[in-house]
């Protein structure tokens, strides 16, 4: 059942000191603009306003997730942290007697409302801040950069260690339940984690000849690791059959786990056989096709993606676009599945930002990505009077000219500001990584970085402006 406020404020408010009550300056900026109804609005529709147990107020949720990302905290550092703290206790809506939700709350709220509700809150907000006349759009940047998912650096032997491993944890999750009991299964864990073993030692080989036959044992070692992945494969695939069978007649919270159970191993066996592919094929010479290769059982959507940066060449996630203005509010921002070329988002992204703020930007600078002469042709379409992105390639004698002209100049110098701003989400606001899986839960962790970038910048504004 929905709620979206506390309407029980605690007796101890009236006794303690106004010391004790008072927020911080920037918080105190936040809880105000947090206060409009209109933010509730993009949850209701996953709630039911009668059936249920009730829900935590919205308002709490909100605040909470704002601390979270403003402070970068984890979901149990977060309740601790407001729990010590009366401030935070009163920005958050709790009272100071009242009892924190508990993390898996905010984790389940987050997940079950996904990327729609972030992505309606962000729209509300910039809705507000044009109705308070502070978003500018005389002139804005964009750039994109890599959002890394939340996995180790993929490695063939790494990825089928952990399929065998996770394999005979999921079966005996099956078999705790009572399913399978005597279906046959033998645990392959310990002889992967040999191999892996063996393969770092062999990796500190130093020397030409010796470099020449670590490859030949890092090569033959990953063929066995992918005969133990297949055949402990094999060997759940059976007690997966028979765990479907328990299945129709099981009851009560053992059917709920044993089917949460069901459900996991046959994901992971599929996961399973396309990494054991992905070792068959780079061992006979070849290499996977980057668009559909796997680099996380847990991430599927998560991709490799080049930047052509020295110290990291690769990363591995989802690549992101930012829009911001002078002031430093993102207009808008997009997380895409794998390596998409940049030029081709410029002009829905400025699209986007005047049908939020009733205004086309007159000015739009980005790097040389987005250099080419269809994205000037749609910006100049859709109503931009100056296009600062310098083309790619060897440009004409015209164009040079044009490039060189020192309003042109000045826009793209200050288009550099984009990658501080990007810089300022990932050390600031959690984009260094997501902690959520999948491309939508990518998209909803950044969205929630942006809301509370953008509730600082524009609180912040409109103290100024007052």
């Amino acid at each position: 059942m929905l709620r979206t406020r506390n309407m029980q404020p605690s007796l101890w408010e009236s006794v303690l000191p106004e010391v004790c009550l008072r927020l911080p300056v920037e918080l105190e900026r936040v809880d105000a603009w947090l206060d409009d109804e209109r933010f509730f609005a993009p949850f209701t529709a996953h709630f039911s306003p009668r059936l249920g147990r009730p829900s935590m107020p919205l308002e709490t949720y909100l605040r909470l997730m704002f601390l979270k990302h403003r402070y970068r905290l984890g979901y149990e550092s977060l309740c601790a942290e407001v729990s010590d703290s009366i401030s935070w206790r009163r920005f958050a809506r709790i009272d100071i007697d009242g009892r924190l939700p508990h993390p898996t709350t905010l984790m389940k709220i987050t997940t079950r409302c996904g990327e729609q509700a972030i992505a309606a809150l962000n729209e509300q907000l910039l809705a507000t801040a044009v109705e308070a006349r502070l978003v500018k759009t005389g002139k804005v940047r964009a750039d994109t950069t890599v959002v890394p998912a939340n996995v180790d650096y993929p490695t063939d032997t790494g990825l089928l260690a952990r399929a065998v491993s996770r394999i005979t944890r999921t079966v005996g999750r099956i078999k705790a339940a009572g399913a399978a009991p005597r279906t046959p299964f033998r645990d392959r864990t310990r002889a992967a984690g040999r191999r892996v073993r063996t393969i770092a030692a062999q990796l500190r080989l130093r020397g030409a000849q010796t470099r020449d036959q670590a490859q030949a044992t890092v090569a033959r070692i990953t063929a066995e690791l992918a005969d133990l992945a297949r055949k402990s494969a094999t060997d759940a695939a059976a007690v997966l059959r028979n765990a479907r069978r328990a299945l129709r007649t099981a009851t009560g919270r053992e059917a709920g786990r044993l089917r949460r159970a069901v459900d996991d191993l046959t994901v992971l066996l599929d996961r399973t056989h396309q990494v054991i592919a992905q070792a068959r094929t780079r061992l006979a010479g070849g290499t996977p096709d980057a668009a559909t290769r796997l680099v996380s059982l847990h991430d599927p959507d998560a991709r490799p993606i080049a930047k052509g940066r020295l110290g990291k060449p690769i990363n591995f996630g989802y690549k992101a676009q930012t829009v911001d203005n002078v002031d430093g509010i993102v207009l808008d921002h997009a997380v895409e599945h794998g390596n998409p070329p940049d030029a081709p988002q410029l002009a829905p992204a400025i699209d986007r930002i005047t049908r939020r703020t009733g205004r086309t930007p007159g000015a739009v600078a980005a790097d040389r990505g987005y250099g080419e002469a269809a994205v000037h042709d749609d910006l100049y379409d859709a109503g931009v009077k100056t296009v600062a992105i310098p083309r790619k390639g060897r440009p004409g004698a015209a164009r040079q000219a044009y490039e060189r002209q020192p309003g042109f100049r000045r826009l793209v110098k200050w288009r550099t500001g984009c990658e501080g701003r990007i810089s300022h989400l990932k050390h600031r606001y959690q984009w260094d990584r997501t902690r959520l899986d999948g491309l939508t839960g990518a998209r909803t962790w950044c969205g929630y970085g942006v809301l509370a970038h953008n509730l600082t910048k524009v609180t912040a504004l409109a103290a100024t402006a007052a």
